[in-house]
């Protein structure tokens, strides 16, 4: 991918990362320049049941002499919207070149042709499409979202699975009584059945400190749909003649302990805790863990059914960027977000992560380096907190929100004070009118109480 513009030089420079181009700057000054008088383009995504999401900005005029800033600016606004609300068709409502563009970018044999055939096959189980039409043809239906969790009552499980440990807990009443912690390597295992024993394992362990279960909630790092994992990163190791197996793992943990039963994305459990303990809404959450996982509650308190699977979505507009190892694009969030960034930054910084340790050991070998004041391991997290709040102004395009919860592996330690540092930073001299209106913080004391385990244990209405 080409650059929209010349660079634009952020005024606060990642230390391990000088062709750092963020997403933010670039499409603000194109924004800038279109002004309200430029042309429509309106962006629509369908996804599962004919649920619909619209999204509409202004571009160039199609004939003056930035008419091709046009073409890669509307391609990483769909990347973008298609990451992050999900959908198996496009409505590209606007000019017929910047359609027939989208079109062949997400083609078979286009550069985007792994995000259409994830999309399509894997996550909604339908032929992927784009369409072209006038601006006023894409539909303005509303989402309206829906209500999951904040149920307390009675004796829940709530469990988390992450690519590097899975966790449990069991909640009565709203407390947690019970939590237990193991580090796994579930990306390296082909057989669905030792997800599905490790998974009851884990149940098996907090029920076992209850009178009885009466529901169960969890979150787990992927895209489901009604229970069903479509994708995830869990199990990239199961052959795809077996995945109708994992598909149904939950279905069939359900039925073992014949209880309700909800699964829901990692992110969408982490915005649900930090709405939950704030007592507000329009909350995004971020985990930097083993990837990025995002989740957002809206301003009612509701959650939308979109994928928010941010480590997707670009942030990088440098076409040097890392890649992506399994869309091969450029920029996307997980390299600048999560364990990966502080990997690829090391020998930046002058570490030698020890190659025979698990990746969580990997990024704990990191972290005590940080914690015993290495000046490159500093450097890592000073680099991955002006991402942030790059980032964060990026998603703020996106998001109608009001506070950003920081979860997750990375933020233990020194690095969440580094982390909010910089992106406090960046928000301060880069994007003042968000400084002052959006909150953005490491989980408090209350926030832990609450915690990832209670609300996912709150999924499920008894």
């Amino acid at each position: 991918m080409k650059s929209i513009f010349p660079p634009i030089p952020p005024r606060l420079v990642p230390p391990l990362d000088e062709g750092f181009q963020p997403a933010a700057l670039a499409n603000r000054a194109f924004e800038q320049e279109a002004g309200p008088a430029g042309e429509r383009l309106v962006i629509g995504l369908e996804r599962e049941t004919g649920k619909l999401a619209r999204f509409e900005t202004r571009i160039l005029p199609r004939r003056g002499p930035r008419a091709a800033a046009n073409l890669a600016y509307a391609e990483r606004l769909v990347k973008f919207l298609l990451w992050q609300r999900g959908g198996y068709r496009i409505r590209v409502g606007g000019p017929a070149s910047i359609g027939e563009y989208i079109s062949s970018v997400y083609s078979p044999s286009g550069p985007r042709c792994f995000d259409a055939a994830f999309m399509g096959d894997q996550v909604y189980e339908r032929p992927f499409s784009v369409e072209i039409c006038q601006a006023d043809e894409v539909p303005e239906t509303p989402e309206t979202g829906e209500a999951l969790g904040r149920h307390l009552d009675g004796c829940r499980i709530g469990f988390d699975l992450g690519a590097s440990d899975r966790k449990v807990s069991a909640v009565v009443d709203g407390k947690v009584i019970y939590s237990e912690e193991i580090i796994w390597e579930p990306r390296k295992q082909s057989d669905p059945e030792y997800h599905y024993r490790e998974i009851m394992a884990a149940l098996k362990s907090a029920a076992g400190r209850m009178a009885r279960v009466d529901a169960i909630g969890g979150s787990s790092a992927g895209i489901f749909i009604d229970n069903r994992p479509m994708v995830a990163s869990l199990f990239r190791g199961i052959p795809p003649e077996r995945f109708s197996e994992v598909r149904d793992l939950f279905n069939r943990v359900r039925s073992q302990f014949n209880v309700p039963l909800v699964v829901i994305n990692d992110g969408d459990v982490a915005a649900l805790a930090g709405s939950m303990s704030l007592e507000e809404n329009g909350v995004l959450g971020i985990a930097l863990g083993s990837s990025e996982a995002a989740g957002y509650i809206d301003p009612r308190g509701k959650l939308l059914g979109w994928l928010n699977e941010l480590a997707f979505a670009p942030v990088d507009y440098n076409p040097s960027g890392p890649v992506d190892e399994w869309s091969g694009d450029t920029g996307c969030g997980s390299q600048y977000f999560s364990q990966q960034a502080a990997f690829r930054l090391a020998p930046r910084a002058g570490l030698r992560v020890p190659a025979d340790l698990t990746d969580a050991d990997k990024l704990k070998w990191i972290q005590e380096k940080l914690e015993a004041g290495h000046a490159g391991a500093e450097a890592i997290w000073r680099s991955m907190g002006i991402y942030l709040g790059y980032g964060l102004a990026h998603y703020a395009r996106f998001y109608d929100m009001r506070h950003v919860l920081i979860l997750g592996r990375c933020t233990s330690g020194r690095g969440g004070a580094l982390l909010l540092e910089g992106a406090s930073q960046v928000l301060r001299e880069e994007f003042p009118e968000l400084a002052g209106s959006l909150q953005v913080q490491l989980p408090d004391e209350r926030s832990r109480r609450v915690g990832q385990s209670i609300a996912a244990a709150s999924l499920p209405l008894l």
